[in-house]
């Protein structure tokens, strides 16, 4: 009986016993500090160098003659939601995807993304200017689009063209190398919103306050007409959030 019931307290005993937890793999610290080496030099190796220059700025039936007196920089491609993820730890875009634009994002949002990437990479990064985003868009054209007169679903991803918020470079790219400069995602400048005064006008920067920041370029939501080079009829508090907005950086030389 002794023997059996030894036994029994044994196998118990046994029983009882818990088995070893599997600890978890440490973070590899070395591959995430390369990642967002990468990634911030992604920021520095798609800038293209915008030359000063004259252009006609504004619709047909209102133009103005603006001069840029300096270069400047522009981003080759709309921010992406990987460098996104990178510099603000989320992603708040309806549509997922690494390289396809950052959406639902405010002005506000923009520019906390902004100082945050500056204080990372000791840069000037910043929006552009209303001024600077047309004659980057244009590229040294005076027709409606960069390539044109008239667009077709080939040319830009707007509403109509059969896509959704579609991959950074999806588009050929304008005569100084910037893609998707029509439609995709809006894209917000720098200015707050005023009629621009009659006559030439050398670096415009808008206002010091207002109501309304400018969103340049149209969309995959809007219509063709939208993202036309001169295009100014999106005008939307700076606070506002929606899945056809996201933005391009600009730096200063």
């Amino acid at each position: 009986m002794f023997g059996l019931l030894g036994a029994f307290t044994l196998l118990m005993g046994c029983s009882s016993e818990k088995a070893p937890t599997k600890k978890a793999e440490p973070l590899n610290q070395e591959a995430i500090a390369k990642n967002e080496q990468i990634v911030l030099a992604s920021f520095e190796k798609e800038m293209v160098l915008i030359p000063a220059g004259k252009f006609i700025m504004g619709p047909p039936e209102q133009t103005h003659d603006v001069t840029i007196t300096k270069p400047f920089y522009m981003g080759k491609y709309e921010v992406t939601q990987k460098q996104w993820k990178m510099i603000m730890q989320n992603n708040p875009s309806v549509t997922k995807g690494e390289v396809l634009p950052v959406t639902n994002v405010s002005w506000f949002d923009c520019q906390e993304f902004v100082t945050k990437l500056n204080k990372k990479t000791l840069d000037r990064y910043r929006f552009p200017t209303e001024a600077e985003w047309e004659y980057a868009c244009r590229a040294g054209t005076v027709t409606a689009y960069s390539f044109g007169d008239k667009v077709t679903p080939k040319d830009a991803n707007y509403d109509g063209s059969g896509i959704k918020v579609a991959p950074v470079g999806s588009y050929s790219a304008n005569a100084f190398g910037l893609h998707d400069m029509h439609s995709n995602v809006w894209e917000w400048c720098n200015d707050w919103h005023e009629p621009l005064p009659i006559g030439e006008i050398t670096d415009p920067n808008g206002p010091a306050t207002g109501t309304y920041r400018i969103l340049r370029g149209g969309s995959f939501l809007t219509d063709d007409f939208s993202a036309r080079s001169f295009d100014q009829t999106h005008l939307r508090t700076p606070d506002l959030r929606y899945n056809g907005i996201g933005f391009r950086l600009a730096k200063t030389k």
